[in-house]
């Protein structure tokens, strides 16, 4: 008659894991870009993206209405906000960036 051996689940996975049958090897990864495109993520830049699109959506919504003086003086002052906006958030991204 054959005797049982008994085996908790920690002792066999940590078996299992011990036993590597092949050794990972370096390789190196090259780009083009000297950051990650999912830094550009951060609820700062996401925030700010995200109120520049519901002004321009407010203004394709004004121009729809009719009221087209008041577009006029929103793509007044949007001329002038946009740029700074966009500068600012580059700016900040860069200097909040971690190298």
């Amino acid at each position: 008659m054959r005797k049982t051996h008994y085996s908790t689940f920690q002792n066999f996975f940590h078996k299992l894991s011990s036993k590597s049958s092949t050794k990972p090897r370096p390789f190196r990864a090259y780009s083009f870009v000297p950051f990650s495109p999912l830094a550009m993520l951060d609820p700062t830049i996401l925030t700010i993206g995200g109120l520049v699109l519901g002004i321009a959506m407010i203004e394709r919504i004004l121009e729809r209405w009719g009221v087209i003086d008041l577009v006029d003086q929103f793509a007044k002052v949007m001329q002038f906000i946009l740029p700074v906006t966009f500068y600012s958030a580059l700016i900040y991204f860069f200097a909040t960036f971690m190298f």
